[in-house]
Parts: structure tokens; sequence; C-alpha cells
């Protein structure tokens, strides 16, 4: 379980799946990413690639302890709801056993925000709870983006409807929803950055106190090859040449700066500087 330090906050990371994904012709995660295109990246392997090129992906939760905050940024794909994302499966995993084990039992945490409504970032807002799902965690207040929000509950995708029928639905009904714009502040010290592209309103999470600074990225970014290649972009960008755009400028605007870049889906170490590489950047932990 890795922890980080941002003056008095404290960022930990808690995983529910890491699994290595293997180029496929037929479903490629990023089709640029070809074994022969990633060994021409060497700072990948050990930690981000395997040595036979599979990518490694990380889906994890990021428990941000702030002063009188206790801040959930993204909430994986959750248990007992078969996904496409997990090959049409109902995960059992031991991700609130964890979160106690962090010392964070689901009652002590007092807000969630996800960076966006995709199905591996809502599916822990909910539990099941006598056959019905009920939000996870009683006393927070869940932030949801308004226009993210607007986009997906208009979609009428079969998958996307189930998402936010168990995902997103029971916290509205219960009260517990807070509509935001995405540039929302959180607190002092955490306030949302727009990053758009991946979806329309997605959003970052910045993190700055005692002159120290960290970004939770969200899916700015999938993998950290997308760092030394900011053109690979995976199918399901909503709009490709916006994400593609946000990461350009994101590496532009963060690149030689102390701050600590924590990727949503990076496998550990997950966290570190973005430096440039030449013409190109590096991702250095």
């Amino acid at each position: 379980m890795f922890s980080w330090k941002i003056g008095d906050i404290t960022i930990t990371r808690v995983v529910e799946l890491e699994f290595p994904w293997r180029y496929s012709s037929e479903y490629p995660f990023i089709k640029e990413a070809r074994p022969e295109a990633l060994r021409d990246i060497p700072w990948l392997y050990p930690h981000y690639v395997t040595s036979d090129n599979a990518l490694v992906l990380s889906v994890h939760a990021l428990l941000v302890d702030a002063p009188g905050l206790r801040l959930i940024v993204d909430t994986c794909v959750g248990n007992d709801r078969p996904r496409g994302f997990t090959l049409g499966r109902a995960l059992q995993t031991p991700f609130l056993d964890h979160l106690k084990e962090a010392g964070w039992p689901r009652e002590s945490v007092n807000a969630v925000v996800c960076t966006h409504l995709h199905v591996d970032h809502v599916g822990w807002n909910t539990m099941l709870d006598g056959g019905k799902f009920v939000p996870t965690f009683p006393n927070a207040r869940y932030l949801i983006g308004r226009k993210e929000f607007e986009h997906w509950n208009s979609e009428t995708e079969e998958e996307r409807l189930r998402v936010m029928a168990d995902s997103i639905a029971p916290i509205f009904k219960a009260g517990l929803a807070q509509m935001v714009e995405m540039d929302h502040r959180i607190s002092p010290e955490i306030r949302l950055m727009p990053t758009i592209g991946h979806t329309p309103g997605h959003v970052s999470v910045v993190i700055e106190s005692k002159g120290e600074t960290a970004i939770i990225t969200g899916d700015v970014f999938h993998h950290p090859c997308q760092i030394a290649r900011p053109d690979w972009a995976p199918a399901f960008d909503v709009d490709q040449a916006t994400a593609t755009r946000t990461r350009h400028n994101f590496l532009n605007e963060f690149a030689d700066r102390p701050v600590l870049v924590i990727g949503t889906h990076f496998a550990a170490p997950t966290a570190g500087h973005i430096v440039r590489d030449g013409m190109a950047y590096r991702f250095q932990v």
C-alpha cells in the first residue's frame, strides 16, 4: 500500500485490481502500443511493462487525508455487478477490508469525487445490501461533475444505463450527491482541474499544501507510455483529438516542475515526476 505526503496531506493508494494487458490486434488497449514500439521506451520496464511486453494496468482508489476532510478519489469497479470491463464477471474483492486496513472504514469517509463516470471509477460509490445497491459511504457528500453527469445521463447504451442505475442513481436517491463544476474547490488545499477529452466533463484533482503540489490525473493518461507518446490514444477516449491536446498541454505545463503526478491507472510505484527527455517526456519515479 503506497502513501505520499504533500505538506499536511497524506495520499494513500488502495488497489482493487492489477493486471497485464497483452497486445491484441482484435482489441488493442492502445493500438500503437505494439511490443516493438514499447521496447523503444526502455524506462517503462520493469514497472509498467512486463518482460514479455504486456502493459501493466491498475485499478485503484486514492485516499486523500486532508485537514478536516477524508476524500476518496475514484471508486473502482465495485463488487456484485457484471461488467464488460471484467469480461462479464461480477467481482468479489476485499476492497472494503483493504480500506479498513488503511485506517479508512467506510463510515469515516466524508467526501467522494469521481474524475469521470466510467465504470472503473464509480463502482464503489455503492454496495449491494439486502438485494439493492445503496451508498457505500453513508456520511460522504458525493461530488458529481455537472457536465459529466449530463453527458452520461443522456446515453442509451445498455451497460451505461446499468452503471448509472446501480452506481450513480442510489446516491442521488439518498440525498448524498452534490453537483459541481469542473473547477470546483473541495477544500482550501484541494481543487478540481478540467482535463477534458477522455470524457466531456473529465477532471483531475490538484492537491496543494505548504508549497507542495500533487495531481491525481484520472484518465488523462491511462498508462505511462502516453507520457512518452502523448499522441497514443485509446479508442474509448470520447474525443481523441481533444484528449491528445490535453495530454500535450499537461506535459508541457508540468514537466520539470516539483509536481508529484499520481496516475489513476499507473501500476506501482504509481507516482512520479514528468521530466523532459530530448524532444519527448518520461516519468521519473
